[in-house]
């Protein structure tokens, strides 16, 4: 495996150790200009992040960091995208369903993506110009990257012949996604199963085949998706940008996505 990955994963892990340090204990919430909350587990793990990264020489946009006007990104032909913690209400409510999130994006497409869930001590990593994606469980948070990955079993989603498994969001679900899921009644006999997550999980559920397909017609930003397209990309599962039909892009110059659609055609 490529170097600057296994540096990603093990970045992931110590972030996740950083922010789950900070998780079992009384903790103070902030809220940005946006009304989205900010912890200081979000702070601890973007240092964490950055400290393995910088050295690589390849620019970071994160969540956590002031971001750079597009007159400077636009050159960039490789870039970090980064979530430190992605589903802080998540967080806050302390249900587990929280992720830091890394991306390689090359050219505008996510090429690698590792999400690592710090409450159960999972990651999920994936190289999308092999078409190989993983799930490994971090038995020592402390351990070398190599002894992770010997703990990795292969990924790849499936469907169920009896339901249509749709990913809704345990924090929103908006009008738009209730009125995708009415029209999916008309066109499938199948039963419609709504299966709930939170963070970046959402993409993992349809990468490992326990869902089929993730609408998300509401508000993110680059950070929140571009490691789980990057991990379903190296699957075969599509994320589709709902208004060009093309494949959602990053490093644009609003950081904003439009609504898009996760499906697997198999």
């Amino acid at each position: 495996m490529n170097q600057n990955y296994k540096t990603a994963i093990k970045a992931s892990i110590e972030a996740g150790e950083a922010i789950m340090q900070i998780y079992v204990k009384d903790f103070a919430v902030d809220y940005k200009q946006d009304e989205s909350p900010l912890t200081d587990a979000d702070k601890a793990a973007n240092e964490v992040i950055m400290e393995h990264l910088m050295p690589i020489g390849i620019p970071v946009i994160s969540e956590e960091n002031k971001q750079l006007p597009y007159e400077e990104r636009k050159g960039w032909t490789s870039c970090w995208i980064v979530d430190p913690l992605d589903g802080t209400k998540e967080f806050i409510k302390k249900n587990g369903e929280f992720t830091v999130n890394i991306a390689l994006v090359t050219n505008g497409v996510p090429q690698f993506g590792v999400i690592y869930v710090p409450a159960v001590n999972m990651v999920y990593y994936a190289d999308a110009a092999t078409g190989t994606a993983y799930r490994a469980e971090v038995k020592d948070t402390s351990a070398d990257v190599e002894e992770v990955l010997k703990n990795a079993v292969a990924i790849g989603p499936a469907r169920d012949d009896k339901a249509m498994r749709v990913v809704g969001s345990r924090s929103h679900m908006s009008q738009d996604t209730l009125e995708y899921v009415d029209g999916l009644k008309q066109v499938t006999d199948k039963e419609i199963e709504i299966v709930s997550k939170g963070s970046s999980l959402k993409f993992c559920l349809v990468a490992e085949g326990k869902a089929d397909v993730y609408p998300r017609f509401a508000p993110t930003m680059e950070w929140d998706t571009a490691a789980g397209q990057a991990i379903c990309k190296a699957v075969g599962v599509s994320v589709i940008d709902w208004g060009t039909k093309q494949e959602m892009q990053y490093n644009k110059e609003n950081l904003l996505n439009p609504y898009f659609l996760v499906s697997y055609e198999g």
